[in-house]
């Protein structure tokens, strides 16, 4: 047995599901950051908290890891196009520091993608939207996260 000391759970709210949320456009913001080393320890990435901030599934966060220091090369490329289209939706260019992206609204297209560890369903965000391109987005408006797609000589900015 353990002492829960005087727990009261009527003054705490119970643990949200973790399912993930259904695919498609999202009114969001980045709420934290953190570096942090990658398991084999030959770098780090950085993990970005991304909160869903209206609708049916506010408050909901999203993960988004940025290779930013691997020796992988094109794992860093990677990471800093998604870098870039975070920064082109927020409208912050030139951080200095992660903080800078910190809640400042965009539109994030969430995607579902099946995890390479166990199989289960996980959500991935495919882009990073201006909340002033967001109405009547084209491809050509959307900033892409870099997984796979290119932004050719149509980029917005």
């Amino acid at each position: 047995m353990s002492n829960l000391q005087g727990f009261d759970a009527t003054q705490v709210a119970p643990m949200r599901d973790f399912t993930p949320i259904p695919a498609g456009d999202y009114k969001a913001a980045i709420t934290s950051s953190e570096t942090k080393a990658t398991k084999a320890g030959t770098g780090s990435y950085l993990n970005l908290g991304v909160t869903v901030l209206d609708g049916e599934y506010k408050g909901r966060r999203v993960f988004a890891n940025l290779n930013l220091d691997n020796p992988n090369s094109q794992a860093v490329e990677i990471a800093k196009s998604e870098l870039s289209a975070i920064c082109h939706a927020v409208g912050v260019l030139t951080p200095n520091d992660s903080a800078e992206l910190h809640d400042r609204p965009f539109v994030a297209t969430i995607g579902l993608e099946k995890r390479n560890d166990n199989g289960e369903m996980q959500n991935r965000i495919k882009k990073y939207i201006s909340l002033k391109k967001h109405q009547g987005t084209t491809g050509t408006d959307a900033v892409s996260a870099g997984r796979g797609s290119s932004l050719g000589d149509e980029a917005p900015w």
